[in-house]
């Protein structure tokens, strides 16, 4: 039995064209014409075909798949490890940058627009996506959550610098409070909390005393969060908790 070129085409996934193409280089010449000059292909003829679809799928070019298939000396064991390494390599490659993607379209989701780098560069090891689902889950339909959606996608590689630095210098600070033994009801911690309620309502949302009683209490029942305060001093985030609540207290919230 024989096959026409479209017949063929159609069989294996590939153009007429292309079969055109490997008849003139003569890595696939049909076994027979027609009376009418047309090109037929026989069972054989198909053999190679999917021979040679299966060296172009692993990236071999047409000269390799032709020696591969021709030259008796040819080693397709050899021939195989070779692309296999580099198919390998590539594998890697294409996951890192699946990966830099991924960070990319997350970070655009949350409104922070910077690339894998700069992210690094501003936060370090200390990545703000850690919260970002308990976050969305608590106040994704809330006007405060959208808010703080907004001013984000705003704010450039500078402006996180900016805001990590303030943040990373009332931590220290906090830490020193606690590190001298200052009551959490103390003014000088209670200052502190102040001016954490004040940075997040100045760069996320608005955060009356309410909402920032409920933060406290979220910063030592979420483990995640607990671990970030007191990282910075062990039994922070305890602290913290009880000098907003006393900050907010002070200031009949």
């Amino acid at each position: 039995m024989s096959y026409s070129v479209g017949q063929v085409a159609g069989f294996a996934g590939v153009t007429v064209r292309t079969l055109h193409h490997y008849d003139e280089i003569g890595l696939l010449v049909p076994g027979g014409r027609s009376h009418a000059g047309h090109r037929r292909y026989d069972d054989a003829d198909l053999e190679r075909l999917q021979r040679i679809l299966f060296y172009r799928e692993l990236g071999f070019p047409l000269d390799e798949v032709a020696a591969l298939l021709d030259d008796p000396d040819a080693d397709p064991r050899a021939h195989l490890r070779r692309r296999h390494e580099l198919l390998t390599a590539r594998i890697d490659k294409l996951r890192k940058m699946a990966a830099a993607v991924e960070q990319a379209m997350e970070a655009r989701r949350m409104g922070i627009d910077l690339t894998p780098e700069e992210r690094f560069e501003v936060f370090g090891d200390k990545d703000p996506e850690q919260y970002a689902e308990e976050a969305e889950r608590r106040w994704g339909g809330t006007e405060a959550y959208a808010e703080s959606q907004r001013r984000a996608a705003r704010y450039t590689k500078e402006d996180w610098k900016r805001i990590k630095t303030e943040a990373d210098g009332w931590g220290q600070r906090y830490a020193a409070v606690v590190a001298a033994g200052e009551p959490p009801a103390g003014e000088a911690a209670m200052d502190l909390a102040e001016e954490h309620r004040r940075h997040i309502g100045t760069y996320y949302f608005a955060c009356p005393y309410e909402m920032h009683r409920c933060l406290g209490e979220m910063y030592v029942a979420d483990e995640r969060f607990k671990a970030f305060y007191d990282s910075l001093r062990p039994g922070l985030a305890e602290h913290l908790k009880d000098a907003i609540l006393a900050n907010a207290a002070r200031h009949g919230g």
